[in-house]
């Protein structure tokens, strides 16, 4: 098997030294060829991490013009993902782009479509995208066993300290453009392009910080209603994340969403029409097997490997993280138009599916 030959490029988002961690430990996928940063600060306070040592540091064009280079993680801070993502797909590189896609569309829209040009593979992110039990989840909706999906509520909380909370402030859309992007990505999967969307973001104003730290948004759909919720102000937030999925002929609770424990990732239970008929004063559900992974990125990287050296279409479509930004943005209290120029209202948006 051949490796991919892959390079960082930014040590300051918060995911950057698990990507590293994790392509490391993949070592029968990728080779690590060289890691950028061009902030100094970042630099200064990142280089003699455990996750670079050994990896040679270089300029962002000295990485670029590695020879044979396949992939570059853009792991940047958060406003500077986009531009730097341009700059690899203009040298002509498949990348990893963490999230969320900056605040400004059109440049992402530029990225993504040079990206469709040149035919290279963009994987987004979004990591629960490949949580196990929510990937059990994409697979019963589609085969249709929960029926009509009529609603989806995510909650993706956290505790940040106040110093954290202020750093939130750089962003218009505060907690719900940071962390609430995640389950946006995944109210999207499962439902599509909502009719509307309504914003909800505030600040609770505790130790006098007064980012946006306390997010709500409402997708409109013809059949239903659907909800992301996030906040850095709830305690044990972490453990209640979870996404709940209701069809008419089921639904799935995956409470918690994610766990630090490399035994168990998540837990996933599902309640069928067939089990609480007639019984709709009580709690049946049927707890599902999942299978527990061995870190947070490693089926994401995985998937990655697949695309950029196997060939393999990217299940999310260069237009689906397009619409995704918008439908972020719009939750965020952006005013845009995310439904101009949609040609296909139920498009999925997914490569090999049709709807």
């Amino acid at each position: 098997m051949k490796k991919c030959k892959i390079a960082q490029i930014g040590t300051g988002h918060d995911h950057a030294d698990g990507k590293m961690e994790c392509v490391r430990r993949r070592n029968d996928l990728f080779e690590v060829v060289g890691v950028a940063e061009p902030d100094e600060r970042y630099f200064a306070a990142n280089h003699n991490k455990e996750y670079y040592q050994g990896i040679k540091w270089m300029s962002v064009e000295e990485l670029l013009s590695i020879p044979d280079l396949d992939a570059v993680l853009v792991e940047t801070e958060e406003l500077k993902l986009v531009e730097t993502g341009m700059q690899c797909v203009k040298a002509g590189k498949a990348i990893h782009v963490d999230k969320p896609a900056g605040e400004d569309i059109d440049a992402f829209t530029e990225m993504i479509s040079l990206a469709k040009q040149k035919k290279l593979p963009v994987q987004m992110a979004y990591m629960y995208r490949y949580n196990p039990s929510v990937m059990k989840c994409f697979e019963m909706a589609d085969r249709g066993e929960l029926g009509e999906i009529f609603e989806v509520d995510a909650i993706m909380d956290t505790e940040h300290s106040a110093s954290k909370r202020e750093w939130l402030g750089q962003f218009r859309g505060g907690i719900m453009f940071y962390l609430g992007c995640h389950m946006v990505d995944l109210v999207f999967r499962f439902m599509g392009i909502p009719e509307n969307i309504i914003p909800y973001n505030l600040s609770t104003g505790f130790d006098g910080v007064q980012a946006i730290d306390h997010s709500f948004a409402v997708f409109e759909y013809r059949n239903g209603i659907s909800t992301v919720r996030s906040t850095s102000t709830e305690i044990n937030g972490f453990g209640r994340r979870q996404l709940v999925v209701c069809g008419s002929r089921g639904s799935v609770e995956i409470k918690p969403l994610e766990t630090n424990r490399h035994d168990l990732w998540s837990e996933m239970f599902v309640s069928r029409a067939d089990m609480t008929r007639g019984k709709e004063y009580y709690d049946i559900k049927e707890k599902m097997p999942i299978i527990p992974i061995t870190g947070r990125y490693d089926d994401m990287m995985a998937d990655f490997y697949k695309m950029v050296m196997e060939g393999k279409e990217n299940s999310f479509s260069y237009e689906y993280e397009v619409m995704l930004q918008k439908l972020i943005l719009k939750a965020c209290g952006f005013d845009l138009d995310y439904k101009k120029q949609v040609i296909l209202r139920k498009q999925c948006w997914l490569t090999g599916k049709k709807t």
